[in-house]
């Protein structure tokens, strides 16, 4: 999409930090981040929710995911522990409508989040 944020940063227009890539998505520090360690993981085709996947691009999720222990590995917080949180749409606190999946960690989170 033309004015996606993340299908920009995805395409290089904007830069960013980015901690991870490969043919299917991107990885990059959060600019406002809720956590000592905040990653976004997005896919570089644009599906805006969870509610767009289907059973033809269902697989990127399971990719955002895996990457996602992979990434808490190397920043040293698989071990104390870590978050993953998809948002979907507003009402679930979804501000960017591209499909992504925060990676939190280096703090202790609490249970129920707000």
């Amino acid at each position: 999409m033309k004015d996606c944020l993340f299908c920009m940063i995805s395409s290089k227009k904007i830069n960013t930090d980015i901690v991870f890539e490969d043919k299917k998505i991107l990885a990059f520090r959060d600019i406002s981040p809720q956590a000592p360690v905040h990653i976004l993981l997005i896919p570089k085709m644009h599906i805006s929710t969870l509610n767009d996947l289907t059973p033809k691009n269902i697989e990127i999720a399971g990719h955002l995911i895996y990457n996602a222990t992979k990434l808490a590995k190397m920043e040293d917080i698989a071990k104390n522990g870590y978050r993953t949180v998809f948002n979907c749409n507003e009402w679930g606190g979804q501000t960017i409508y591209h499909l992504h999946l925060h990676l939190l960690g280096n703090r202790k989170f609490k249970w129920p989040p707000g």
